[in-house]
């Protein structure tokens, strides 16, 4: 019963979130039209127009959608609207990235950010950012574990001769493929299932991608290990979590990781590490005060 309760409870709360995003869906709409003048779109500018910007009608037909449905979602009824058919609407109004999530927001629907390609590398600021947390090691990843900026620290605690040769390019890839004596995460068989889970948590936006596609075919090929967790179908979303890490010179450092999301960088997030004791602190002091000319 308190299931039942529970749900119920949520489905009341879901609706009356929709009632509440009607009337700014109608106010943002209306506001967004105004701004674009007929020139804007290659119309001519008309006569006795009462307002500014575009009619109801000029935005339904250049957003191949009837005339009757535009002026409804402009007036916050309650109708299906596909992100295919929000899309057509958004370039006719102009809308900048920030805009088009704000309007499947207020009209209900799952926004997916325009994903044409992965982002490859990250602005100076970003990596400013990692540089000022030395001597704690930080990485922005992707989703896909792809590593796009490290730390000095970071490269550090991480560098060796066969990792290198892995090119640590991307980290699942190189955990799932390098020997147990190689691997620089102890205990791989409490770690990898959780990261795997949160790759099919991310996964779920990408799908039929090629290049995610290809890396979960070809990882699962290079490891029989990573085929049956990807199998298994769990998942699980980031959070802080201690991790022990190994290094020929100072042996095992225990670290807290926290993933921080990256503002206009889709998917992408700063991972830093913390010393989660005393004696692993003093490890990491050692490993860079050890290599304080490294670059």
């Amino acid at each position: 019963m308190g299931g039942v309760t529970t749900m119920a409870t949520q489905e009341r709360t879901d609706r009356a979130g929709h009632q509440r995003r009607r009337p700014e869906l109608a106010a943002f709409l209306r506001n967004r039209r105004a701004r674009v003048t007929p020139a804007d779109v290659g119309l001519p500018p008309g006569l006795r127009r009462r307002t500014p910007g575009l009619r109801r009608e000029e935005v339904a037909q250049l957003s191949g959608v009837g005339v009757t449905w535009y002026t409804w979602l402009e007036q916050g009824r309650q109708i299906n609207a596909s992100p295919q058919v929000l899309d057509a609407v958004a370039r006719t109004l102009r809308l900048d990235r920030p805009e088009r999530e704000h309007l499947y927001h207020l009209a209900g629907v799952p926004y997916v950010p325009d994903r044409s390609a992965d982002v490859e590398r990250v602005s100076p600021e970003i990596q400013g950012i990692l540089d000022a947390l030395d001597p704690r090691p930080a990485v922005v990843y992707n989703t896909r574990y792809d590593v796009l900026a490290t730390n000095r620290a970071y490269r550090l605690l991480f560098a060796r001769p066969a990792l290198d040769e892995h090119g640590m390019r991307n980290v699942l890839w190189t955990l799932f493929t390098v020997a147990d004596p190689v691997c620089p995460l102890v205990d791989r068989r409490t770690e990898l299932p959780l990261m795997v889970a949160q790759l099919r948590g991310a996964y779920g936006r990408h799908v039929g991608e090629p290049a995610w596609e290809s890396f979960i075919a070809r990882l699962s090929a290079a490891s029989a290990y990573f085929a049956a967790l990807w199998e298994s179908g769990d998942v699980v979303p980031p959070g802080p979590r201690v991790k022990t890490f190994r290094h020929e010179t100072v042996g095992e450092i225990r670290m807290t990781s926290v993933s921080l999301s990256i503002n206009g960088v889709p998917d992408c997030r700063i991972v830093a590490y913390t010393a989660n004791d005393e004696e692993s602190r003093l490890a990491v002091e050692t490993l860079c005060a050890g290599a304080a000319d490294a670059p």
